[in-house]
């Protein structure tokens, strides 16, 4: 085996998954077999939804931890130490599913560091899965490789599933899983030579994705409720009911922007979500550019006979002109106002895909944002798809919030298509809706969203609550659960009793809890919607949720787009990291640039359009002056490469 002069010698993950909260630990050690100092690189990239909440290196038996802070203070420590020509930032880059932890740190010859990454995210159930995605990418062979995945599910777990990108027959005996009713533990620990692509060669297999799937048993109850120190999570996902009849606008932007390829792969998309309709669905097609031209006057059943003249209208879809997403929008909600003989108990959704900013028509963002919540007044839901980064992802998602839908980024890949269907998928099949749960009413303190609109078969809705200091929620005492109503033919309610005592002792003396967990897992959930909550907001309600998320975010040490880790190194390095977590809004891209023996800049690109951004006329570069025309930077794409080719990579 080659001896690297930086040499990852073992590199483990950690994945504990407690009903769904994954609490997951990377640790990296690595030696420097040089004869003189070298750069050591830690680098991670963790899930989009996740965050990290530790950091730390040890150095010749020295620990440099990371410290979260509010990310006004975190950056005054970091441009403090700019001026003094002793930092690097510290960036994670976004991706499709993933963003990017990077660290780096010079070691003397002969020694050694550890790196040791924490991070924590809520699994998400999409189509009736949760999924645990682990990027493996090493970038060379290591002698102690290994990854444990633990699994407990006190419900039960009703299938349990692997899958890898980089999986060979040699792998494969590397990978083990053991499972009973309630736990399962997959190990995956190849050795040298399974990891190596040929005998010849000392190269590495192990490039991509390592991905567990999973799903857990169900009663026909409202749900399961789980306790733990007083702290309690409820999961409530009802199956084998009826499917609402959706009535569903299709709202496609043919502007010029979407010429050529991305036009082809929304055609082909369409296409085939049309081929998911069910009879009772109604639909229609709105295209949008400089101007609003809808197929049909009204919706249309999903018959055989429609959807072929559908289909035929698809094909003859083109991209010129400008982009009037206001009038298309408005348009759209005037089709669902006026449709008549539609089915009593339907859901109506419009869908609005589209790639650029408005630029026909009204142009304020905010402007179109108050006309369409003035306009859809909680009667539809507007989901937003965004196509590429040139698209203003953060107005799109904001309207969405405020008209009971969400936003998505569609990526300009070579299987967008797939995307788009992949998200019709999401929300083809709603089965209830108006949904509330209610719990008993001296015992609400710290719940957390308890209204949901609608309901999508293969989804699952979460509500927790932070510890009852009335000792309401302890001993014997019975919990009433009802959900207010479940609408669907007709108004339904649900109960179901928790005996707080039982519950605890479910959790007593398990291996794979991590502290607290329940209690994390509400602290997660609420600073996700408070953060969400925020989007849609005034401005001074939104500084107010801002504070409530900030508070939670510093109490249980989550980084979070409030708040910065800053990571101090050996004095005699550069000496202080700052750790941002990006968001979906944000078009940038990063390129780590040489500056002076002071060390490296840090330069944060927005990218309006396609061409390359030089520096100078967009790029940021915090108290620091360099010679910016010789180093372009180029925009990153959903998946961007390192930009260390020669250093380990995890």
């Amino acid at each position: 085996m080659q001896k690297h002069a930086i040499e990852i010698y073992s590199l483990h993950v950690d994945c504990k998954v407690t009903s769904r909260f994954a609490h997951t630990v990377v640790t990296s050690k690595i030696v420097n077999r040089a004869n003189e100092s070298r750069e050591a690189t830690f680098e991670v990239e963790l899930p989009k939804t996740a965050f990290i909440t530790n950091f730390s290196m040890s150095i010749d038996g020295k620990v440099y931890p990371g410290i979260i802070k509010e990310k006004a203070s975190a950056q005054k420590e970091y441009d403090t130490a700019v001026l003094r020509g002793q930092s690097a930032g510290l960036v994670k880059i976004t991706g499709r599913k993933l963003e990017q932890f990077h660290m780096s740190v010079s070691i003397a010859a002969a020694s050694k560091v550890t790196f040791e990454l924490t991070y924590e995210e809520l699994l998400k159930r999409q189509l009736g899965k949760f999924e645990l995605l682990i990027k493996v990418r090493p970038r060379q062979l290591v002698k102690h490789f290994q990854i444990d995945v633990h699994i407990f599910e006190p419900q039960g777990i009703r299938f349990l599933e692997t899958d890898s990108t980089f999986m060979t027959n040699e792998l494969t005996e590397a990978l083990t899983k053991v499972q009973n009713e309630t736990k399962a533990h997959i190990l995956f620990k190849p050795t040298v030579d399974q990891q190596k692509i040929n005998p010849e060669l000392d190269e590495t297999l192990l490039n991509g994705d390592f991905v567990v799937r999973y799903d857990v048993k169900r009663g026909a109850t409202a749900g399961d409720i789980q306790i733990v120190n007083g702290y309690f999570v409820h999961y409530f996902a009802p199956h084998e009911m009826p499917v609402f009849p959706k009535n569903v606008i299709f709202l496609i932007d043919r502007s010029g922007s979407m010429a050529g390829r991305k036009i082809e792969q929304t055609k082909a998309a369409l296409l085939k979500i049309l081929q998911d309709l069910r009879p009772e669905d109604h639909f229609s097609f709105i295209t949008f550019n400089s101007r609003v031209a809808e197929w049909r006057s009204s919706l249309l059943q999903a018959t055989a006979e429609n959807m072929a003249n559908a289909a035929g209208f698809v094909q003859t879809l083109s991209a010129s002109g400008g982009t009037d997403i206001n009038r298309a929008l408005l348009t759209a909600v005037s089709v669902l106002d006026k449709a008549k003989r539609l089915p009593k108990s339907s859901v109506s959704m419009i869908i609005l895909l589209t790639d650029g900013q408005p630029t026909s028509g009204e142009s304020n963002v905010e402007v179109i944002q108050e006309n369409i919540q003035k306009a859809v007044n909680g009667k539809y839901a507007l989901f937003c798809l965004g196509f590429g980064f040139d698209v203003s992802y953060k107005f799109l998602e904001k309207m969405a919030l405020s008209n009971g839908g969400i936003a998505r980024r569609i990526y300009e890949n070579a299987d967008a298509a797939l995307q788009l269907q992949g998200f019709y998928q999401e929300v083809a099949t709603p089965i209830l809706r108006k949904i509330e749960m209610q719990y008993p009413e001296n015992a609400i303190e710290g719940l957390t969203k308890n209204n949901f609109k609608l309901f999508f078969e293969g989804s699952e809705i979460i509500v927790a609550k932070l510890k009852d200091k009335k000792g309401i929620l302890s001993g014997t005492v019975l919990l009433m659960v009802s959900f207010l109503p479940l609408q669907h033919a007709s108004d339904l309610t649900l109960k179901e009793e928790a005996n707080v005592k039982e519950k605890e002792q479910v959790f007593q003396n398990q291996s794979y809890i991590f502290g607290n967990f329940i209690e994390r897992l509400w602290a997660y959930l609420t600073i996700q919607q408070l953060l969400e909550k925020s989007i849609s907001a005034q401005a001074e309600d939104q500084k107010t949720l801002e504070a409530q998320a900030l508070e939670l975010s510093l109490r249980y040490s989550f980084v979070t787009p409030l708040t910065s880790m800053v990571v101090t190194k050996p004095a005699d390095q550069q000496q202080t990291e700052l750790a941002n977590k990006p968001t979906e809004a944000g078009k940038w891209g990063i390129e780590h640039i040489p500056g002076t023996a002071k060390g490296f800049c840090t330069f944060l690109c927005t990218l309006q359009q396609k061409n390359e951004c030089r520096g100078g006329k967009h790029a940021v570069a915090r108290s620091l002056t360099c010679a910016l025309s010789t180093y372009p930077l180029t925009q990153k794409t959903s998946s961007p490469e390192p930009q260390h080719p020669l250093v380990p990579v995890f």
